[in-house]
């Protein structure tokens, strides 16, 4: 299915059964759709949405705020017919899942958000990560790191460096990321747009009242993209937040203890009907 929406139109596709969830992509949906464990799509009908600007939607990425955010997966959801609906979005793709429910309340029935910090400040985020790794990482994740950073050319492309940064990623510090990236769309535009216009004004304890709708916020033990303890303290501070540590899992939980994460998830669907 394709939306239209002002200024674009949205790419979706769709698998699953049961209410509905939107599924914010950014690297085309093929890639999202890999990731997503079964066991996920036989509870909820997962609707994969490629965002403005990505994937094989049309429209200037620099259009998209957190209300065009808000406005385009409105018009999602009224295209599906469905008068709530839940959100779902992995690593800063959270933060857009967030700020979604916080303006669609009326809408929105559930936040769902993996490996996504609780702020936007790349820069911070980046040092605390660096630590995070020095401090608690094992010392053959930290050679298996030195190695694979050793071994790429110079002027390496993203993608190539993001898999040698497997150690940091992924509870299995050898495992071999590249197939689940496979048919991906890279748009370095709407990455741009993404983490250095959009990312910077995403805080979630800024007006935390506004969190009218349930978070489930799943975060790896081994993710030191987004350590676990950068949420230290901060959950217990949102209305309606659960947090969930997964103790084999790097940044994808969903992927790497995929049973368990769905598990968790529909548990707290039904706590929070």
């Amino acid at each position: 299915m394709t939306v239209s929406v002002k200024g674009a139109e949205l790419f979706t596709s769709t698998c699953g059964q049961g209410p509905p969830c939107l599924v914010l992509c950014s690297l085309g949906t093929k890639a999202h759709e890999r990731q997503t464990p079964a066991q996920l799509s036989d509870r909820l009908k997962l609707v994969y949405v490629d965002l403005r600007g990505s994937g094989r939607s049309t429209g200037d990425p620099a259009d998209l705020t957190f209300d065009v955010l808000a406005e385009d997966l409105e018009s999602v959801r009224r295209a599906l017919g469905a008068p709530r609906i839940a959100v779902f979005g992995h690593s800063i793709l959270g933060a857009l899942a967030v700020e979604y429910g916080r303006r669609c309340p009326e809408s929105v029935s559930h936040v769902i958000t993996a490996g996504t910090p609780p702020s936007g400040d790349m820069a911070r985020l980046s040092a605390r990560s660096a630590a995070f790794f020095e401090q608690d990482a094992s010392e053959e994740r930290k050679r298996i790191l030195r190695d694979n950073l050793a071994k790429l050319p110079p002027g390496a492309p993203p993608g190539q460096a993001m898999f040698a940064q497997t150690p940091m990623r992924f509870f299995d510090a050898r495992f071999d990321a590249a197939p689940l990236f496979a048919e991906a769309e890279l748009r370095p535009q709407f990455f741009a747009h993404l983490l250095g216009t959009l990312a910077p004004s995403y805080d979630i304890t800024a007006d935390p009242g506004s969190l009218r709708v349930p978070l489930f916020i799943a975060l790896g033990r081994y993710d030191y993209t987004v350590p676990h303890v950068l949420w230290d303290g901060i959950a217990e501070t949102l209305p309606d937040a659960t947090l969930h540590l997964f103790e084999e899992s790097g940044h994808q939980p969903f992927f790497e203890e995929p049973g368990r994460f769905a598990a968790a998830v529909a548990a707290w669907m039904d706590r929070k009907r």
